[in-house]
């Protein structure tokens, strides 16, 4: 038996978040800054070599077990679909023996899926990881996040852009360009007393209720491929302003950063209807009243995550604001690692 595991890191997004859906990013170009989280998307991997071929997944996050004979059982039919497209893309990877290796796959996340922080995307990279490991694959990180991508966009069909797959597979503080045939991945050495105060400064908050991302982007793309004046200018704007964040955080201009979390949270707000609602709205209100610089929804819109920057000496008072409004303040760190992956020796 071989057992292998791997865990890949949610994040956070500062600016630029859009950007990399397309047809933007193949048209003019996209841009985004982000982070990486302590929240991970895990997957364990057993590979008993019996001859059978078939697949057990257990979903912790969804309290599902289910066996799946034959090719033929991959079937999309909203139960665990996204697995399915996985197992589509990488079982037929396996060579000689393993082909007809009976495989065991065990996943779980820190967050569920319609958040905002990615978990999606982060489930399939580990998956992805964990089957390069077992397969012993000479993947890159560029290699992982694109064949997540292909997995998530193509094979199954869910809409969205690149930044997710990128941010689990690389980890760190990273600035990515988005183009027509390339993602480029620029890692920021970040000095520690700069991370350190960011994220003593930085607050998230769950708003209580989830997204269906796929939704808004829909309506995000349609009113880009439209040329809705006011979608257009703020993907725009969005994107110039994932370069002045950058540029800020490089500098340790930290209070700048917050407010241009504040300018981008405006211009997103311009995407597509649905992105922001009176809860969300009254979130936001709350935490500017106690001193918030300035903040964002971290995914495409409707619910999940508030991102907030506060002043050092007013970050209490914020946290206090978005709970009495019934919020859930989160605590995390910032991860610098991305996808890993690891062999684990059975029981005897």
């Amino acid at each position: 038996m071989q057992i292998v595991r791997s865990k890949a890191p949610l994040r956070i997004s500062f600016a630029g978040g859009g950007t990399d859906v397309s047809p933007y990013p193949e048209e003019n170009g996209g841009a985004v800054l982000n982070c990486t989280i302590d929240k991970f998307a895990y997957a364990t991997l057993e590979a008993v070599p019996d001859g059978s071929g078939t697949t057990a997944v257990e979903s912790l996050d969804y309290n599902l077990s289910v066996n799946y004979e034959k090719p033929a059982d991959l079937v999309y039919n909203g139960e665990l679909d996204l697995v399915k497209a996985a197992l589509r893309v990488l079982r037929p990877q396996a060579n000689g023996d393993r082909v007809h290796d009976t495989l065991k796959l065990f996943l779980h996340s820190d967050a569920p899926a319609g958040t905002g922080l990615g978990t999606s995307s982060t489930m399939t990279v580990a998956l992805v990881g964990a089957f390069r490991h077992y397969l012993r694959e000479p993947w890159t990180p560029y290699d992982v996040a694109e064949l997540a991508y292909k997995i998530e966009r193509n094979e199954f069909g869910m809409r969205g852009g690149r930044q997710d797959m990128y941010a689990a597979a690389f980890g760190g503080f990273n600035f990515m360009e988005f183009t027509r045939n390339h993602t480029i991945v620029n890692p920021l050495k970040i000095p520690s007393e700069v991370s350190n105060e960011l994220a003593y400064r930085l607050l998230l908050c769950y708003t209580g209720t989830g997204h269906y991302s796929n939704d808004i982007i829909v309506r995000q793309q349609a009113g880009y491929t439209e040329r809705r004046a006011e979608t257009v200018h703020a993907l725009d704007e969005t994107k110039r302003l994932a370069v002045d964040m950058k540029n800020a955080l490089l500098r340790g201009n930290l209070d700048e950063m917050g407010l241009l979390l504040d300018r981008g949270w405006q211009f997103k707000k311009q995407f597509a209807d649905g992105i922001t609602n009176d809860r969300i709205d009254a979130f936001y209100s709350r935490a500017r009243e106690a001193g918030a610089l300035g903040g964002k929804l971290v995914g495409a819109g409707g619910g999940g995550y508030l991102l907030f920057f506060c002043d050092f000496a007013r970050r209490a008072k914020v946290a206090k604001a978005v709970q009495e409004a019934g919020g859930r303040v989160e605590d995390f760190s910032l991860e610098p690692n991305g996808l890993q992956t690891w062999s684990v020796r059975p029981a005897v």
